[in-house]
Order: C-alpha cells, then structure tokens, then sequence
C-alpha cells in the first residue's frame, strides 16, 4: 500500500511537472528516478532521444558515466541492437529476461555489460514515437514482474506526454518567430518604391531563412508580352549580376521552354532538385555553365498568376539540404513578395495601363447608366444579377433621393429590403457632403453611416447616370474596408512600437532621431541620446523566470516615462536595452539633470508579483553634433559610451569619447573573426618547455595558445584572451587546447618520453563550467592519457575569488588524478595563511620577479620567500620568466632547479621542441 501511494505521488508531480511547463531535461531526470527507486534491482536506466539523422542518442540516465562514457556519447545502432529497431517499429514495450536464450539485444553492450536481463519501452503519445527507455542489469537478473513492467509504463508514457508538450511549445515559438519575420518582411516591403528595392528585401529574408545567398529571379516583361526573363540577382550571390545576365544571353536560355520552369509556373509549388546531374528535368548545359550542382525554385503567385520564379542554387555536390518547413516559410516570403510585385511589375507601362483601366471604369460606368435607366422595367435574371454584387451599390437622382440599392447595400449599412428607397443620400454619407461632379477614380477615407448611427470607412467610386446625353442622377459603388484599414494600422504598430512596452522601438527611433537632427542643424541646437542597459538583467531571467523579466521591462517602461520631460522620447532597442531622446536642449546641466533624475528613478525597488528586487541601469550619452551627425552614429556611440560605464564599477553614465568607437570596432572584429579561427584551423599550440637546469633535460612543457591570422599575422593574447573570455569563446578554444594538449603529450609519451608532463592553464570562465570535471576526465579518456601527467594551472587571483567554491572544485579535480600548480604566484591577493588549505602541488613564481633580480633587493627577497615557502609546505616550485644566467645561479644557489624562460628556450611548436629537447 505504502508503495502505491509513493507511486502515485510520483506520478503526481510528474503531472505538475509537466502542467508548469517544467523544463525537459529536468523532467526526464525525474522520471529516470522515479523509475530507478521503482525498480530497485536495475543497474542502469537511461532515455534515448531521436535526433535529425534518424539515430537515437542519450539524453539522460542513471548512471550517468559508464565505462567512462557519458550516457550523451551512446548511440543506438539499430544495425546491431535488433531489439531497437522492433520497439522502435512496433512501438511495443519488450522484455528479455535471459539475454542467452535472446538474439535480439546489441551483443557488444550484452557482452561489455554482462546484462542478464533488459527492458525495452517506446516513449509514445497517439501513436508519434519520442524515444526510448531501456532498463537493464550488470550481472544478476532483474526478474522483473508484470506489475513493475506496467509501472515502468506509466513513468514512461509520463515522460512521452511531457516531450509531446516541449515539441508543441517549440513549434508555436518557430510559428510566433516565422510571424514576427513575415511581419518585418511585409513592413519593409510596404516601404520598397521599386522592383529593385523589393527584390532585394526578399533576397534577403529568403537567405535569412535558407542560409543560401546565391538568389536568383526570373519575372514577367510586360513589355515582351508577359514574357519570363532574368531579372536580378542577390548582391552577395557568387556571380556578378552583369557577368549573369551575358550568361543568360550566351547561351539562349529561354525559361518558356524549360521544363523546370515549366513545372514551378503549372504547379505553383516549389521545386527542389538536389542534384542536378541525376534529373533529367534540368538544362544540363545551363548548370554546368553557371556550375549548378543542386537548386530550389520557388514561384512568384499573386492572384493566381504566376509572375516569376526565385532560383536559388547551390555550387557544391552533397550540399546541406532544405527542411520543408524552411521551404514552406520561403514561400510564404514568396507570396508576400508577389503582392507587392503585382503593384510595380508593371511601371514601365504605367500609361498604357492607366488608359486600360479608365477604357474599363468608362465601360462599367456606361453599362450602369444602362442599368438605371432600364430599372424601372428589369427583368428578374437583371435584378439577380445585380444583388450578386458583393459591393454596396445604390443611385439617387439630381435632389439627392436614393431611387434603388441593391442586396449588399441594405445588409452593410442595416436596412430592411427597400427601406433606403426614397432617403436622402446624405442619411448615408456621415458628414461629407457630395458634390454632383462625377469621378471615376477611387475614394478613400469617407465614413459611411448605418441605420444605427455608427459610422464605417469605406472606398467608393461615384459615377453619373445618363440618359439621351442628360445627367439625371448619380450612382454610388463602394465597399467597407474597416478590417483592411484596422490590419493595416496594426502592421503600422508592429512595424514601430515594442509590443511589451508599448515604446517606439529602433526603427521609430531613428526616424524620429533623423527629424529631430534635421530641425537641430537648422536651428544649431543640440541633442542628447542615452543608452540605458539593465545591470544584472539575466540573473532575473534565469533565477526568476522570463515572466517576471518581462515585468520588469514593462516597470522600467513606466519608470522612464515618468522620469523624462515632455519633449523627450524613450524607446526600447531590444533586449534590456533602452535610449532616450533629449532634443533641443541648451545647457550641459540639462544632461547632467536628466541622468540624475533617471539614477534616482532606479533607487526603489521593483515589485514583481510581491518580490521587490533591486536593479541598476549603466547609461551610455553621445551628443549632437560633436559626436556624430547621423542617427546611427549617435546612437552607436551612446552604446559604446554605455559599455565604458559597465566597465567601472560604481560608474552610473558615461559621455562618448571617439577612441570609445575605434576600440569597440576593433573588438567586434576580433570577436568576428575568432569564432571562426577554431573552424578555420587559424589556432595554434606552442609549448614552452620547462627545464632541470642540474641536468638540461626536459621535464615538461607549458601549452600556450596562439592565433595565426590569415591576414593579420600572430595576434597578441593579451588581445584576444579577454574577448574569448567576455564572450564565451574560451570553454570551446579551452577545450580544444586542453584536448590537443594531451594527444601531444601522449605522442611523446609513445615515442619514449614517458615522463614528460604538460601545463595548461585554465581561464576563470572554464573553471566556472558545470561540466569541467566530466570535460578532463572524457579528454583523459579519449587520449588515454594518465592523468597524473596532466598539470591544470590557475592564478592566483582566480582561487581566491570564491574560497569555498574553489577549495572543492580543485579537491574534485586532484580525486580525477591530476596536478595543479598555481600560476603567477606573488602577484595577487591571497593570503599565506589560506594557501596550506589549497591542494596545490606546485608554485610557479611569476616573471614580473626576474627583472633585475641580482640587483632589486625587493624582488630577491620575495623571490627568496616565495621558494622557501614552497619547500616548507613540500611544494614542487618552477620559476618563470628566466632569461639570464645571472637569474639562474640566483635561483639554483636557492635550491630552485626547475625552470622555464628564453634562458633555455622560446615557446616552440611540437615539431620544433622534440627536435630540440628529444
């Protein structure tokens, strides 16, 4: 009883669980408890997620380390696991409780384990498989009963119903974020004056979501009698566009009678082929000309009619291919680009298409005079004829009385059949008054009235009404655009204003900005722009919830509001980010008013949802004109200007000096530029070998971290180091270090150099990782490399920053088996009495102490200090920096041996130090 009610309450807060949108892995660690503590006599549980190649990986389990592998580094080979690939067919749960007298579970995890017994369960919902759950011992069986396989089940079905919830939450986030791009898409078209203009919007949305730049459109020429021609090109396609169209001509392509272009305009689908050289639809001539190995041709479908086509192509074999998800969403831009389209095709023949379209508003008008002067005698057929209009349409004679309406005219404005007859036209309009002077162009703007007095705009066309050649009347048609108009209005909103916050967002801003610096430079006034960034922003995310983020935007919102003076402007850039506006003003003081006032503004606490939480805001000003005559200076100088206030602390606002710019600029193209340098193979290891001066033989060597740019040369560390370390880029690059470092030293270690070590250091960043201690020891393991041999080392700055934290890190890393040596010693803050606590093994004494070490009396006496120091606590001591014998004998006379410094040798590559050393 005391079992089932546990099993219940499990299964309760595995509901909970799911109902507050709990995250995933989480939710799947629950389950593997639940069902470990269930199944007390399994040794293993884990769950396995699909992933886009079709193979199942893990995801999370118990234990999560197995022969030195984590559960995220198991893949399920159905070609080998038989089992698998029947649970994952028949989505069946299946135990085996003698893996003897079984074929069908995988024999290497059958043999390595010793698995005697194994259960195999579907995670499912409705039919849709999520991923797979195996349960399985280490030697004695688990001897399951049914009723425990049935409470597996439960767990597992849990576990199906809540990954079923993340996929739906996911796919209505791609929905909202396809919405918010078609959105901007629609917007920046609604401001594209030309063909031009908008195919390059649509180039560039299309790439944005295809990740393929090399676009090219074909379109109608109405001037070649609607025929399909090249027409544009996207600016970063590999081809020039010029070198494009002579191509074009060249080789007398004719998209008419091409079967591809056929088959996109008949269907009005998109069509992807992605290999050229194995379908016979393609002009074989063509791709190779252009060097097409693979294309996708989307069409242009305004109104039914195909107006052209999109091809995008792709210039190598085997290509990444599209989803049809990306391709619907590409489509979707399509057709949004077609509407526009259809409006501009046609430019270069507006006049002949004007005199078209009043030929045929004459006709019509010429066929409705007819109409009323036949009304009194229609016929039947006529008079259905003319209700099967879904536009309004009603006439009044020369005093103004409506003498017919047909069906849509009663049923928008609300009158019964008849009932309008013989009113007044103007009972109609709201407050226009109609002049009897006919036009047969389309009106906008003019509100309409309703038999209940609420008013509605609408379009109309007025139109005379004839007879003999006398005008005996006039006829209105017109249709209510009121939902057009509250759509439109409402892209209008989207397009400049932050939905959260209800401010002008950076698109308003600038527009807003450029005004105000066009009145300033008539004027010669002055503009202040603020850049406001949240300080600590993410830690109310992460800790609280994006919710009560959101809160807290909406309150600063409120906040600036209420802070600024009526002239000024506040928008939202995005993010936690905020500027304001302060045009016109006259004195210095008036800046250095409003950041008070704003500083002020943050004093009190924020409540959200009952917690009050304390937030600071750093502010960044540049001003007009000394710090830039543009928008989009001023308001990248702000920024800059607010970066430098991040960087000091206890430092509210900051005004923008133009070495602000400069160095920003540099850093973001470093940055740029180093998340490709891993990729690119542009980093390189150098190794510093430390020597025994007794002897002069190796006895390990410092990896160091260099970049060897393809056009600037070696960068710097101290350049490049903080930015890995602000951006993150340094647990990847660390990694990668600490990875080669070890394949490095276990090539030497095969070579005979077996008792060679190798230091790497370990920035404050990676130190911090969750995962460092599972990242050394799967590195240890792929290498194979014992772990004694490996030296970590940390600053000395950095283990004191958080002496608890950091004491039980290194003891977890010194329980793996490796070497810790605390670099730049003497250089910080720590104290000497805190230093027997740490489980350090080796003290490097920093360079900074070498200079002029024979004649500094200071730098000799700490240096003294700092190596008896290490022989009484029975630490090993390296002393860096050495460049000058006269250094060395003052080390050796101190009984300090171990060396590393130019004395002996550069940093050198692998090849060039076992040359030199081995």
């Amino acid at each position: 009883m005391q079992k089932e009610q546990t099993r219940y309450s499990r299964l309760a807060h595995i509901t909970k669980l799911i109902n507050s949108k709990f995250e995933l892995r989480p939710l799947m660690e629950y389950v593997i408890t639940a069902i470990s503590e269930e199944i007390v006599q399994c040794d293993s549980v884990g769950i396995y997620l699909p992933q886009e190649d079709g193979n199942f990986r893990g995801y999370v389990g118990k234990p999560e380390v197995i022969n030195g592998m984590t559960l995220d580094m198991h893949l399920i080979d159905t070609k080998f696991d038989l089992l698998a690939k029947e649970v994952i067919e028949t989505q069946k749960t299946i135990y085996i409780p003698d893996t003897a007298k079984d074929r069908r579970p995988d024999p290497r995890a059958v043999a390595g384990f010793g698995i005697k017994s194994l259960l195999a369960l579907p995670i499912s919902y409705e039919g849709e498989l999520y991923g797979l759950v195996f349960l399985f011992d280490y030697g004695i069986p688990m001897n399951l009963s049914p009723d425990e396989i049935q409470t597996v089940e439960a767990y597992v079905n849990m576990a199906g119903v809540a990954i079923r919830n993340t996929n739906n939450l996911a796919r209505k986030e791609n929905l909202i974020s396809e919405k918010q791009l078609l959105l901007d898409l629609t917007r920046d078209l609604s401001m594209s004056a030309s063909i031009a203009a908008v195919m390059d919007k649509c180039f560039h949305y299309i790439s944005v979501v295809l990740k393929n730049d090399n676009i090219g459109v074909h379109l109608l020429d109405p001037l070649a009698g609607a025929k399909i021609k090249p027409t544009n090109l996207s600016e970063k396609s590999d081809w020039d566009k010029e070198e494009w169209l002579e191509k074009h001509d060249e080789l007398r392509f004719d998209p008419s009678n091409d079967p591809v272009f056929d088959e996109v305009i008949r269907t009005k689908k998109p069509l992807l082929i992605a290999d050229v050289t194995k379908d016979e639809r393609p002009n074989q001539e063509v791709c190779r000309s252009f060097g097409i190995e693979g294309m996708l041709m989307i069409p242009f479908v305004a109104m039914g009619e195909v107006l052209g086509a999109l091809a995008l192509v792709q210039f190598e074999k085997n290509a990444s291919a599209y989803s049809e998800s990306d391709i619907q969403l590409a489509q979707s831009i399509a057709d949004a680009t077609a509407s526009t389209l259809s409006n501009l095709l046609y430019m270069d023949k507006q006049e002949v298409i004007i005199e078209e379209r009043t030929s045929e508003i004459q006709t019509k008008n010429n066929e409705l005079e007819k109409v009323v002067a036949e009304l009194g005698s229609l016929s039947r057929e006529k008079e259905l004829i003319l209700n099967s209009v879904g536009e309004g349409i009603f006439g009044f004679d020369l005093e103004g009385k409506i003498t017919f309406c047909n069906a849509a005219t009663d049923s928008i404005l609300g009158y019964e059949k008849g009932e309008l007859i013989g009113h007044s036209y103007k009972s109609v309009f709201d407050k226009a008054q109609l002049s009897m002077k006919s036009s047969s162009s389309i009106k906008e703007g003019v509100k309409f009235r309703k038999k209940d007095s609420t008013s509605f705009s609408v379009e109309y066309v007025l139109s005379a009404i004839k007879e003999n050649g006398e005008i005996i009347g006039e006829v209105v048609t017109f249709r209510d655009i009121t939902e057009r108009m509250r759509l439109e209005e409402e892209i209008r909103y989207l397009a400049y204003y932050d939905k959260l916050t209800d401010l002008p967002n950076r698109i308003l801003l600038e527009v807003l900005l450029i005004q105000e610096i066009s009145r300033a430079a008539k004027s010669k006034g002055n503009i202040a722009v603020f850049y406001l960034d949240l300080d600590r922003f993410k830690m109310i995310n992460d800790s609280l919830g994006h919710s009560y983020g959101d809160l807290l935007l909406r309150d600063v919102a409120n906040r600036l509001r209420r802070t600024v003076p009526d002239e000024a402007i506040v928008s939202r850039q995005g993010g936690d980010e905020f500027t304001i506006l302060l045009p016109e003003f006259q004195y210095h003081n008036e800046v250095l008013n409003l950041v008070e006032r704003i500083v002020n503004s943050f004093a009190e606490p924020f409540s959200l949802k009952g917690s009050d939480v304390y937030i600071k805001t750093s502010i960044g000003i540049s001003l007009y004109p000394q710090d830039g005559q543009s928008a989009e200076t001023l308001i990248k100088n702000a920024d800059a200007a607010m970066y430098k206030s991040k960087e000091k602390s206890g430092t509210y606002h900051h005004f923008f000096r133009s070495e602000m710019s400069d160095r920003s600029l540099e850093n973001i193209m470093l940055e740029n530029a180093l998340y490709k340098a891993l990729e690119n193979e542009e980093l390189e290891i150098y190794y510093q070998p430390q020597i025994d001066s007794r002897n002069n033989q190796i006895m390990g060597a410092e990896a160091l971290l260099r970049w060897n740019h393809p056009i600037k040369g070696m960068i710097s560390p101290l350049d490049f180091i903080p930015i890995a370390e602000e951006s993150g880029l340094i647990v990847p690059i660390g990694r990668w270090v600490l990875l080669n470092a070890c394949k490095q030293l276990k090539i030497w270690h095969e070579q005979g150099h077996t008792d060679m070590t190798v230091s790497v250091n370990l920035s404050g960043r990676q130190f911090e990782e969750d995962d460092l201690l599972t990242m050394i020891e799967s590195i240890l393991s792929e290498t194979g490399l014992a772990p004694d041999f490996l030296h970590i080392e940390l600053t000395e700055n950095q283990i004191f920053k958080n002496t608890h934290f950091t004491i039980d890190k290194m003891k977890e890393l010194k329980m793996l088996g490796v070497k810790i040596a605390l670099d730049d010693f003497g250089t910080g803050y720590s104290s000497l009495g805190y230093l027997k606590n740490f489980p350090i093994d080796t003290l490097k004494v920093d360079r900074s102490f070498m200079a002029d070490i024979t004649k500094d009396k200071d730098n000799a006496a700490i240096t003294s200090t700092i190596i008896a120091l290490a022989q009484n606590l029975g630490l090993d001591i390296i002393a860096e920096g050495v460049e000058t014998e006269e250094q060395l004998v003052f080390l050796t006379a101190k009984d300090c041996f171990t060396i590393q410094g130019y004395y002996f040798s550069k940093p050198l590559k692998a090849d060039a130090l076992t040359e030199k050393y081995m």
